[in-house]
């Protein structure tokens, strides 16, 4: 996340005629990391829950929902 944030300080603004900012100009760069550094938290808020389902499963895969990858690998390489 210190890369988004890094990299947000480098954003252009957009100024009206009052010199009030109205929008702000990103390199592609920066939209990118911004969208990694988004993907990220969502992506460990879902291990959480994840991990925390497990626990709460008294750590047996199948009672908290988890699938075995034998069973799913097939229809996850057709995606």
């Amino acid at each position: 996340m210190t890369d988004v944030v890094t990299s947000l300080k480098s954003v252009q603004f957009v100024v009206d005629a009052k010199v009030k900012r109205t929008g702000a100009l990103l390199s592609i760069a920066v939209w990118e990391a911004l969208l990694d550094g988004i993907e990220n938290q969502q992506d460990a808020a879902i291990i959480q829950q994840a991990i925390a389902k497990l626990k709460a499963a008294g750590e047996r895969r199948e009672k908290a929902g988890w699938l075995v990858w034998e069973g799913v690998k097939d229809d996850w390489d057709k995606d």
